[in-house]
């Protein structure tokens, strides 16, 4: 788990808040009111203003930010976190305590460095030839419709 990237501000805009997250180097911005974290605003959500011709300049992180988003408490298993994040298509996910307080994000990067450090052999990228890779399911889901 890492440290939360934070903005305390929903009506920052979608630039600043894209400044933020490079200044950073992370993928995701939590998005806070007060204590309670409102929104996560993601790389993906970056993207798709781009590509939906949105203006960075003048929208509001709110405008494009996934509100409610998904948790796991601190003493989530590791599998169930990956779990979610499988299910989900999340590639970062806020972790907040039963209190409601934020304690950080886990993310893909996390989860690929603990089994990375569990191999025991190294293995090679000949054992991923004629696995269907997991970004070819998504686009496949996309485009049968069954994802957004």
């Amino acid at each position: 788990m890492t440290a939360a990237a934070i903005t305390e501000a929903p009506a920052d805009t979608v630039a600043e808040a894209a400044a933020r997250m490079w200044q950073q180097q992370t993928g995701s911005l939590l998005v806070m009111e007060g204590e309670k974290l409102a929104g996560i605003l993601t790389e993906r959500d970056l993207l798709r203003c781009t590509a939906e011709g949105i203006d960075a300049k003048s929208t509001a992180v709110s405008e494009v930010m996934t509100s409610d988003p998904v948790t796991i408490g601190p003493d989530t298993p590791l599998r169930d976190a990956a779990e979610v994040m499988f299910q989900k298509w999340f590639r970062h996910l806020p972790v907040v305590s039963p209190g409601g307080e934020v304690v950080g994000v886990i993310s893909l990067r996390d989860l690929l460095t603990v089994v990375a450090e569990g191999m025991d052999e190294p293995e090679t990228l000949q054992t991923l030839t004629g696995h269907k890779l997991v970004r070819d399911r998504r686009l496949e889901l996309i485009e049968h419709g069954d994802l957004d």
